[in-house]
């Protein structure tokens, strides 16, 4: 009886912060099974000088043939094609700038590449950010239609969510390019603190 009772207390929400964790667990068992793309890692962060919402997403090819990642697919069903560099002589973009996914997301089976800024945010040495926002459509490196993004707080940053997100990609399978686009459950990101 008591075991019945925690379980209805769970599903309706009444300990704050546990369907939030539920939902996440799901997200990432989901995503890291996904194919062709998996995302291994994630983490979402607020940028406190833009407003934006940075995602981290390490992808990996899961399947047993070459992908190549043409775009990033939002909530809204709307595609981000690019990604913002800055310089670094030691990173694949070198300079600032927008450059488009496709350029430089071909992934062999097994490759894995990450999307996120770099430097203090994430503790990476290379910038390819895109943003998350909730409202507008998806396009350049703008990943919208998200249900919710990153909050301004130290002590409950929140979660960035999307009720379907997914990935447009060529397939090169004995020597043909196909056009193909995953679209996958929701994503749930665990936000850390604003910085």
């Amino acid at each position: 009886m008591l075991i019945v009772a925690l379980v209805s207390v769970a599903l309706l929400g009444f300990f704050p912060g546990m369907a939030s964790d539920s939902q996440r667990a799901q997200s990432e068992m989901y995503w890291k099974s996904a194919q062709p793309i998996a995302i291994v890692e994630s983490a979402a962060r607020l940028g406190t000088g833009s407003g934006n919402t940075f995602p981290y997403l390490l992808l990996r090819n899961t399947a047993a043939y070459p992908i190549r990642i043409t775009g990033i697919i939002g909530g809204d069903g709307g595609k981000a094609t690019t990604f913002w560099a800055t310089n670094n002589a030691a990173c694949n973009p070198a300079t600032s700038g927008a450059y488009n996914i496709s350029d430089y997301y071909y992934l062999a089976p097994g490759e894995e590449k990450y999307i996120a800024p770099g430097g203090s945010r994430f503790g990476l040495p290379c910038y390819r950010e895109m943003y998350s926002h909730v409202g507008g459509a998806s396009s350049g490196t703008n990943v919208r239609g998200a249900s919710s993004v990153c909050q301004n707080s130290s002590d409950s940053p929140g979660t960035l969510d999307y009720k379907t997100f997914g990935f447009e990609y060529i397939v090169y399978i004995d020597g043909q390019q196909i056009t193909k686009r995953q679209i996958g459950k929701a994503v749930t990101i665990k936000c850390l603190p604003a910085q």
